[in-house]
Order: structure tokens, then C-alpha cells, then sequence
């Protein structure tokens, strides 16, 4: 298990301030902080490190930060922190810009720039994913960045929305990640960030071909999932959702191994399989639960879901009613 969890609550109030700024202070870059709750700060903080690049998800009350030049000149690893407001709201000044910003957007800060930032000016707590990584990992023009220092970027929709997601399910489930896993979700995120970046400065093309095409994958992925209980999901339509051709959307899946139809299936199946185990929808039928996931026919899908599972849908159904009892 990679993920490392801080609380403040494991100590007593009196400590908790003084614990969360050395913890701060230590897993990302030194700033001087301030709270109108230093008197009892209580505040959580899981670090999933993943080489040179770090998610963090952090739940705290108000909190000030302030990254000044003289800080800066002690120590400045020239990364992005690129801020994903999942809940309250907060502002931040830096380069002359100052930025309000609240739940479903972005906001990118550079280490080597005086920054300040002010957490929940009018709510009282926030949950934030922030993804620090070096400058250079970005892979787009320098200038092109710095135009979007402290610019709060909706992220909401399109390959926004798709980011969005990505960052709060990996925050979500950090803890079922291991060291193996590291690397792709280092890349996937790079992706995912250059591409949104990308847009929004007009550099998408800037970026390598390969990234572009991995960031494209996770987007349609993610589409594919919000869209599983339409029955006429299929490669067809997922390709003129996206603008491109069936043929261009197999040539994506095929080189991880794949098929569109055949992940489509396998999607459906899985949540299909998940709702027939789950003991709060005993008294949904499995042809009910079957067409909640795009499937229409109900001996297609008992013959897929046997094909799959080795048991029909009835059978899975039973053995975990039976264990759950």
C-alpha cells in the first residue's frame, strides 16, 4: 500500500496545529501558514507518492499559506501544484492574479513564485486533491503555463469532467494502490493535465502523440462508464461522441489489448454483477438490474454473464444472499 495517512486528531488539541504544519511542511514545500483554528486545527491529509509526481487529498478548516521570496530561496523544487477543489472554497493570488475558486474547478500554482492561498473565506471546511509535480513533467511551453497561474479552470465536462473524476476516484481509493501500480498512474494523470492545460492555452498539439492518445482513452473510458445503461451504447456511437472514426477507436483499444464492444460488455457485466451481490437490491428483479446496464434481452445476458462468471446471474445472486446471511 503506497498511501500515507496524517490526522491531527490523533493528538490533543493543544498539538494539533504544530503537527499539521511540520506535516505540511514536509510533504510539500515550506510556507508560512496561519488558521483562525490553530486552537484545536483539525485536519486530514493522504499523500499517494508516485515518483517525482504527488497526489494529496486534504480535508482541513480555514488555513492561510503564504509562499514568500525569502522561503522560496531556501528551498524550491520548481514544481506546479495544481489544486482540485472537490468541496468549500478559497482564493489565490499569484503573478498579479488573483483567483476565487471553489468546488469542481482547478487552480495551478508555481512553487517559484510568491504565491498566497486562502482556504474556506466563507465555508468552514474544504476537501482538495492537489497533484504536485515537476515543471518540466508537463511537457508544455513555460509561458503558456504561467498564463494560467491563479486562473480557476471549470472543470466540469469533456476531458475537464474526465480529470475531475480521475483525481477524486484515485484520492478515493488510494489506499487499494501499490507500488506497481505507480507508474501508470503517474502517466495517466501527466495526461490528463496536459491535455486540460493543453486546451485551455491552446498547446494541445504541443504535447507528444502517445500523450494525446492516453489522455483520449481515459476520456471515452470514462464515457463508456457514464454512459453504461443506455442500450445503444455502442463503438459507434462512442466514436462520434469524440469526433473520430470506429476504425480510429479500435486502432486506440487494440493497443492495450482490447476491443470497444468487448470493455463495453465487460463494464456492463461488472456493475450488473456488483447490484445482483448487493443485499439492498434483493427486491430489484435480475432482469430489472440487467436492463439498468444496457442489457435488453434476458437470455443474452444470462448467457454472457454465465460465459463470464461461470454461474448464471440467479445462481451469483443466491451465493452471496446466502453469505450475507
Amino acid at each position: 500500500m503506497l498511501v500515507q495517512e496524517f490526522r491531527t486528531g490523533v493528538v490533543p488539541p493543544a498539538e494539533r496545529w504544530d503537527l499539521w504544519q511540520d506535516v505540511a511542511t514536509r510533504t510539500h514545500v515550506p510556507t508560512l501558514m496561519r488558521s483562525g483554528r490553530s486552537d484545536d486545527f483539525e485536519a486530514t491529509m493522504r499523500v499517494l507518492p508516485l515518483g517525482d509526481l504527488q497526489i494529496a487529498e486534504l480535508d482541513l478548516p480555514h488555513l492561510d499559506t503564504v509562499r514568500t521570496p525569502r522561503v522560496i530561496r531556501r528551498f524550491d523544487p520548481e514544481f506546479l501544484q495544481i489544486n482540485c477543489h472537490l468541496s468549500g472554497d478559497g482564493m489565490l493570488v499569484q503573478d498579479g492574479t488573483e483567483g476565487v475558486f471553489g468546488a469542481g474547478q482547478l487552480i495551478v500554482a508555481d512553487t517559484s513564485l510568491p504565491y498566497d492561498v486562502r482556504i474556506n473565506r466563507t465555508s468552514r471546511r474544504s476537501t482538495t486533491v492537489v497533484v504536485s509535480m515537476p515543471r518540466a513533467r508537463l511537457r508544455l511551453p513555460p509561458r503558456a503555463v504561467r498564463r494560467l497561474l491563479a486562473v480557476p479552470l471549470t472543470v466540469d465536462h469533456g476531458m475537464g469532467g474526465a480529470l475531475y473524476r480521475w483525481l477524486a476516484d484515485v484520492a478515493r481509493r488510494a489506499d487499494e494502490f501499490t507500488e506497481a501500480d505507480a507508474p501508470a498512474l503517474a502517466s495517466v494523470t501527466t495526461d490528463l493535465l496536459a491535455s486540460v492545460l493543453g486546451r485551455c492555452v491552446d498547446s494541445e498539439d504541443a504535447l507528444p502523440p502517445e500523450s494525446r492518445r492516453r489522455a483520449l482513452r481515459t476520456r471515452i473510458r470514462d464515457f463508456i462508464d457514464r454512459n453504461l445503461g443506455d442500450p445503444s451504447l455502442s463503438p459507434a456511437t462512442v466514436a462520434a461522441a469524440h469526433g473520430i472514426s470506429v476504425r480510429h477507436l479500435h486502432q486506440l483499444f487494440a493497443a492495450e489489448g482490447e476491443a470497444p464492444a468487448a470493455w463495453i460488455r465487460h463494464r456492463r457485466l461488472e456493475r450488473c454483477r456488483r447490484d445482483l451481490a448487493d443485499p439492498r437490491l434483493r427486491g430489484r428483479s435480475v432482469q430489472a438490474i440487467a436492463a439498468r446496464w444496457g442489457f435488453t434481452d434476458a437470455a443474452t445476458f444470462s448467457r454472457v454473464f454465465r460465459r463470464a462468471y461461470g454461474m448464471t446471474p440467479t445462481d451469483h445472486r443466491h451465493h452471496h444472499t446466502g453469505r450475507d446471511r
